[in-house]
């Protein structure tokens, strides 16, 4: 058997308020550009790997094709590069023309067509990251520009800009969005900016929930494990103040999930889309699709854990015990029943090398005398048997591997709760003791 279960709160979530343009309910999901094809605007010498029309009705295509989609990844983002370098002589931006000939209104309607929506770039400062143009002095026009354009979702980075000028200027753009009439999700970079200049303590993350649905809140992810780790590392450390300001509506984004780059195996592939689906986090990849490999499509598709990514509560899940290079992580989760959650657990060895034994009490978790509860384990789709509070558990994880479970309440057909509960496990192959 395997030697993890979990066990029910009592607790109530509490209201907050959020972005009232009721966008955004669960962590938004979709395919981005920037971490595989970053900047490349020469589509001469790399036709396809350039940032241009082609590239992005090509990966669109494939969402629809390959069953991401139906899944839930229902978004292409556009990211920097998109823009002529300056702007047209009534100062409003211009897709490039020679790597966007059909212009953005047109490839909205493909993606619409497709029933996909689409996500572009721009920045609050002077410049974009890259050096196109950026929004400071042309908010209103440039959010005009994106309802003309029938743009879905708008990313606003905060390069070239005073970051004290932030607290007043991301919620300039919510109130320009919100007057163009069209739903526009909105995603921020203002924490990010805060953390590059070593003042986290200084987001007030209050304002920013009411101002963004999502907020990047550490540096741009690579396709690495170090890169990945780093992450892992930054949430876990600000995870108390991070878990108080998501809510449905407004969410912690870590950044894209880089499953099927090069560098990042298959179990550092897993880890990631476990804790982001912990976190309830957006799940925004960014690949090549034309060429994932079957085992990466694989986890970016398993619709259990997906599940717990998009579970309606919200809810950003923490990390509750460490030992060594091992990391357990805690997320309620629904059904509710009578107040109480269910409950998501899982269990990380981040050690590339290693393997660890975990042993421990599910006592120590929280389970209580006399509630039994069926696992299953989500990721080899094998059943587990049944634990109770009593049970003691060693698990010997692979290195760099994870184990993500979740309780499920369920109910007779007169509606009387069953004992015992359904609990399902999401998991790597482990060996077991």
């Amino acid at each position: 058997m395997i030697g993890l279960c979990t066990f029910i709160l009592s607790l109530s979530i509490s209201a907050l308020l959020a972005l009232d343009n009721g966008l955004a309910r669960t962590p938004p999901m979709g395919w981005m550009s920037w971490a595989t094809f970053f900047c490349e605007v020469d589509c001469e010498k790399h036709p396809n790997a350039c940032i241009n029309e082609k590239l992005y009705k090509e990966m669109a295509d494939k969402l629809v094709s390959d069953g991401f989609r139906a899944a839930g990844y229902n978004r292409i983002h556009i990211d920097d590069c998109w823009m002529e370098l300056s702007r047209d002589k009534h100062g409003k931006l211009v897709a490039d023309r020679e790597r966007f000939p059909s212009g953005m209104k047109a490839l909205a309607k493909y993606m619409h067509d497709r029933k996909l929506e689409l996500g572009i770039y721009e920045d609050f400062g002077t410049k974009t990251c890259a050096g196109y143009p950026g929004s400071i002095d042309h908010i209103k026009d440039d959010a005009d520009t994106f309802a003309s354009w029938d743009i879905d979702y708008l990313k606003l980075d905060g390069c070239y800009v005073d970051i004290d000028l932030m607290p007043q200027g991301y919620p300039k753009m919510t109130q320009a969005l919100n007057r163009t009439g069209r739903p526009i999700v909105y995603a921020c970079g203002w924490p990010l900016f805060f953390h590059i200049a070593h003042r986290e303590h200084d987001v007030d993350y209050g304002a920013v929930e009411k101002a963004c649905n999502s907020w990047r809140i550490f540096d741009d992810i690579e396709g690495s494990w170090e890169s990945i780790l780093r992450t892992i590392t930054y949430v876990e450390k600000y995870q108390d103040v991070l878990a108080k300001a998501q809510k449905p509506g407004g969410w912690n984004d870590p950044d894209m999930l880089v499953i099927g780059l090069p560098n990042v195996s298959v179990d550092q592939a897993r880890v990631q889309m476990t804790l982001w689906s912990i976190w309830s986090a957006p799940l925004i990849m960014s690949n090549d699709l034309r060429t994932l490999g079957s085992e990466f499509k694989e986890i970016l598709l398993n619709r259990e854990v997906i599940a717990i990514d998009q579970d309606p509560l919200g809810v950003m899940g923490k990390r509750i015990l460490k030992t060594k290079s091992i990391g357990i992580y805690l997320k309620p989760v629904t059904p509710v029943i009578q107040e109480r959650t269910s409950l998501a657990l899982a269990v990380v060895n981040k050690n590339e090398l290693e393997v660890r034994v975990v042993q421990f009490t599910l006592r120590t978790l929280g389970i209580a005398k006399g509630e039994r509860y069926d696992v299953r384990d989500l990721w080899t789709g094998e059943d587990r048997g049944v634990c109770d509070h009593t049970t003691s558990k060693s698990l010997t994880p692979v290195a760099t591997s994870t184990q993500l479970q979740s309780q499920r309440w369920s109910y007779d057909d007169k509606g009387i709760l069953k004992r015992p509960l359904k609990f399902e496990a999401v998991g790597s192959k482990q060996d077991e003791k």
